[in-house]
């Protein structure tokens, strides 16, 4: 048993970054598209079910739908994955406290996976890593 959990600690954590960010862009990207599949009927989600306060429903529904389309390419490619993970963290939060506070479950899964890449950022095989390389040459 030791000597599995010491092989397992090896594992790379470039290699457990690229199912984090496959997972989390796959969740968001699926709900930009069904948004943008009947806009009419995400618009009178935002406007009859929602609730948000402070945003106009309109303002709302267009500033998720550009988070879920922008941020699940950022995570796959590993750029801005930090700012990525925030974003989708808030957003996530958001969702949680507003929206639909009895899905906490899946919520917080997607936080504790939004977490770990911010904090641990997109791993070597990302185009963040690249770029610090890049720059710190």
């Amino acid at each position: 048993m030791r000597r599995l959990g010491a092989w397992l600690e090896r594992v790379p954590y470039a290699l457990l970054a690229i199912p984090l960010r496959v997972a989390l862009a796959t969740v968001f990207w699926n709900s930009a598209m069904v948004k943008l599949a009947n806009w009419d009927a995400a618009l009178d989600l935002f406007r009859n079910e929602y609730n948000l306060p402070l945003l106009p429903p309109e303002l709302a529904a267009y500033m998720a739908v550009s988070i879920e389309l922008s941020t699940p390419v950022l995570l796959i490619l590993g750029l801005a994955t930090r700012p990525a993970a925030l974003v989708l963290l808030g957003m996530t939060t958001v969702i949680e406290i507003f929206v639909y506070p009895q899905a906490w479950p899946t919520h917080i899964q997607w936080a504790a996976m939004l977490l770990v890449l911010l904090c641990r950022g997109g791993g070597t095989w990302s185009v963040d890593y690249l770029i610090r390389r890049r720059w710190a040459t």
